[in-house]
């Protein structure tokens, strides 16, 4: 793969108006970042799940402030790769000088195909697919169609998001450039291709033409052509990795906040971070700012920043010293899995501890649980509805359906897609009280006496 073709402001949906050297204030990978931060998938994000439930007196993390920290990483991730591609003369400014606006857009589209309820909300449209009700459906699919539900994925679904045509819209969808499109997939490959324990995928088969025709325009290297595979653009490591180092540190931050994690035990954990005799003078300016500012909650955050800031620069120096073997395609793994030495065990740490007493803490357990079954129950109910829509009951919550879900002479796949893309555009909230009604837990006007 090369550079050259490898950034492309050729926009989806809007070829026949491209014009490679247009000038503007405004470069069309900045015109991406926008477009997708004032869309309305981008602000439900405010009211999905990233890990904890969402704050009451003490605000964690929400898949839209989660979102906005990747999105500043990514640029700079994306910012010092251009830099140095530039200054070593391997690209030139016109065509790389935009790569930090490329990656931020995606790290800002990266989740927006998240459903409610963060992973559990994924395994809940799976399992009802796989062990649920919706297992009557598979007849009236093909293999690569029930793949799709059965292996549902939030990033297949952010592509679709971003590029489908959906009802009275416009096509192209966002009318995204290919290579902030291509820079979100980050499994090239369709879902008969996912490996059975990650179920992990890059696009649906109503989306797969659109994706041969971006990773063919941009020179993406094929790896197999039924079922299709490529390998990754090259951009997807730093949007991987801006993700990988955001949720990592800040899951521990927030497990601080919320008192799951001791001072001392989040102080040390990223203390762990830096070589003492490697960095002395960097760990000396460090405990002298600890030793001046006294707020715990800001000591915190001051750790939390340099570690982040460790993590920024390894991968970027990890991504320009394997440059070659991703443009080759036969990089393997992922920029944070290459760390070394100090980084890599007290990453490591992190992961460990994170899984341990984060991942598993019962406010955790608890909101995915509630959210498996809040999940569950709509996509039966709505699915129903769209598969019997002569019932009465189905008229009724068809009608509840927004219209650009909704296409007339759908196939059984279609319909069942117009569910899903239905229910994983909800926020946690819309879901639970639309689960609340349908179960007549809550009924609009009436109240208890």
């Amino acid at each position: 793969m090369n550079w050259e073709k490898l950034i492309s402001s050729k926009r989806l949906g809007m070829e026949e108006l491209y014009r490679e050297n247009r000038i503007d204030d405004r470069s069309e990978f900045q015109r991406d970042y926008d477009r997708i931060i004032f869309c309305s998938p981008f602000r439900r994000l405010q009211n999905k799940t990233q890990v904890f439930p969402l704050p009451g007196s003490i605000f964690v993390h929400n898949r839209l402030t989660h979102t906005l920290e990747v999105a500043s990483v990514g640029r700079s991730l994306g910012s010092i790769l251009a830099s140095k591609l530039i200054e070593s003369g391997e690209a030139d400014l016109n065509k790389v000088g935009e790569i930090g606006s490329v990656v931020g857009a995606a790290c800002l589209a990266h989740d927006l195909g998240n459903p409610p309820f963060g992973h559990s909300g994924e395994d809940g449209i799976s399992e009802f697919f796989t062990n649920g009700a919706g297992l009557q459906y598979q007849s009236l699919l093909d293999e690569k169609e029930w793949s799709d539900l059965t292996c549902f994925d939030g990033n297949a679904n952010a592509f679709r998001i971003l590029t489908h045509q959906f009802k009275g819209r416009r096509p192209g969808g966002f009318a995204l450039t290919y290579s902030t499109l291509a820079s979100i997939v980050k499994y090239p490959f369709e879902s008969i291709e996912a490996s059975p324990d990650k179920k992990k995928f890059g696009f649906f088969q109503s989306e797969k033409d659109i994706f041969l025709n971006v990773a063919h325009e941009l020179g993406l290297i094929g790896v197999n052509e039924d079922p299709v595979r490529f390998n990754r653009h090259p951009l997807v490591y730093l949007v991987e990795a801006a993700d990988d180092i955001c949720y990592q540190v800040m899951d521990i931050e927030d497990a601080y906040k919320l008192k799951i994690l001791s001072y001392e035990k989040t102080r040390d954990l990223f203390l762990n971070f830096y070589d003492e005799s490697a960095e002395e003078a960097k760990i000396g300016r460090i405990k002298d700012i600890l030793n001046r500012v006294t707020d715990p909650n800001e000591q915190i955050a001051f750790l939390r920043a340099g570690v982040i800031n460790q993590l920024t620069n390894a991968c970027s120096t990890i991504f320009w010293d394997n440059r070659t073997d991703i443009l080759n395609g036969v990089f393997e793994g992922t920029l944070i899995k290459r760390l070394e030495g100090k980084l890599s065990l007290a990453m490591n740490q992190v992961q460990q501890l994170s899984f341990d007493q984060i991942y598993n803490h019962s406010s955790v357990v608890q909101i995915e649980i509630a959210g498996f079954r809040i999940m569950g129950t709509l996509m039966e109910e709505l699915s129903q509805a769209l598969m019997q829509p002569k019932l009465n009951y189905s008229k009724k919550l068809i009608s509840l359906i927004p219209e650009q879900y909704l296409k007339v002479g759908a196939t059984n796949y279609e319909k069942l897609q117009s569910v899903v893309d239905f229910v994983s555009g909800m926020t946690d909230l819309y879901a639970l009280d639309l689960y609340r009604k349908l179960k007549g837990i809550s009924v609009p006007g009436l109240r208890e006496r």
